[in-house]
């Protein structure tokens, strides 16, 4: 059994739906992300889970139990919020030890807890320093030590790395998954960063405009997105109109396309999807394997991106395709005309038209 249900949960602010029907379950020790657009009713959702808002109709069970009507403090979840939220006249341990001594718990439990929780998250030796003295990540650092101290039945983080910058966040969102699997916590995640994501998540719901378009692990995600929506939220460019023929091929702008598995019929319609990494640079004499199939076109921009570079082809019908291409490819010059070969287990339908 799940221990997180939500059952059709509904919510409008001034009128306007923010939550169109949320069902969703969460099984324990799972992180799950939601994942979408600014707006989109992520953290209105998470806000009625936690009990800060109430839905305008719906449910939502915690180990089998309506728990609608308990109090946010009574819950036993926390809350990780991206300002932190830290007291700014209270040092890094009496930060920690807030929730515990909230709880009336014991001096030497909420010592032993304390500092057992600054260990894990890597602040072992700084409890007597002051929280204004701390780098952004070593705050957010607390801030998730303080969160996790409770034992809390449910860990929520909204957006906790937004006020990071670049290689701060891609460090800490790694140590963040250990921790969390360390401490076997349930979680649930909000970003619009797709990296984080797909770096944290265990299953990822990807929101739009108040509704769930697909749950997945990011793996499926990435290969199998279930709409043109997803697609585009993740950066897919190559996206073509197709229709199915007799052959099973589908018909594209840049030609017929084998497809590794579908079951659509003569004459749908679809949308065909060629991942990035679909591509590798051939010659006009080199010969394509069985599970490949090649394309011509010409050059139009090529960027540097550490392991691979980033190409932008124009082929027929003024369609352009992008991919990503590892650095032991030659790199074309700008309007060369190249021949690429694509892997056909990298070109997929997406089912939404």
């Amino acid at each position: 059994m799940p221990i997180l249900k939500l059952i059709d949960i509904h919510k409008s602010h001034n009128g306007d739906p923010t939550l169109k029907g949320i069902n969703l379950d969460l099984e324990s020790g799972e992180i799950l992300c939601l994942l979408g657009p600014s707006g989109c009713g992520k953290t209105t959702l998470l806000r009625i889970i936690a009990g800060l808002e109430q839905p305008d109709s719906g449910r939502v069970l915690f180990n089998g139990k309506d728990i609608g009507r308990v109090q946010t403090h009574l819950r036993n979840f926390s809350m990780m919020f991206q300002e932190f939220a830290l007291f700014p006249h209270k040092n890094v341990f009496d930060n920690v030890a807030f929730g515990l001594q909230i709880k009336k718990q014991e001096t030497a439990s909420i010592a032993k807890r304390t500092r057992e929780i600054l260990s894990l998250v890597g602040l072992e030796g700084m409890e007597q320093r002051n929280t204004s003295e701390l780098s952004g990540g070593e705050r957010q650092r607390v801030a998730l030590a303080r969160s996790l101290a409770p034992q809390p039945r449910l860990l929520m983080l909204d957006e906790p790395m937004g006020s990071l910058d670049r290689a701060l966040r891609e460090r800490l969102i790694r140590d963040l998954r250990k921790i969390l699997k360390k401490v076997k916590v349930t979680a649930i995640f909000v970003t619009h960063d797709q990296n984080e994501a797909f770096a944290v998540a265990d299953r990822i719901a990807v929101f739009n405009n108040g509704l769930i378009e697909q749950i997945a692990p990011a793996d499926v995600l990435y290969k199998k997105p279930a709409s043109s929506f997803v697609a585009n939220f993740l950066g897919f460019q190559n996206l073509l109109e197709g229709t199915v023929l007799k052959t099973g091929l589908i018909k594209t702008g840049i030609g017929e396309l084998p497809i590794a598995e579908h079951r659509l019929n003569e004459g749908d319609s679809t949308i065909v999807l060629i991942l990035p990494e679909a591509a590798r640079l051939i010659d006009k004499n080199t010969k394509t394997a069985e599970n490949e199939i090649s394309i011509k076109g010409q050059v139009e921009e090529q960027y540097y991106q550490g392991a691979n570079y980033q190409l932008t082809i124009k082929i027929a019908n003024d369609i352009r395709l992008t991919f990503n291409l590892p650095l032991d490819n030659p790199i074309p010059l700008s309007n060369q005309e190249i021949q690429l070969a694509l892997k056909i287990s990298a070109i997929t339908l997406i089912p939404d038209n």
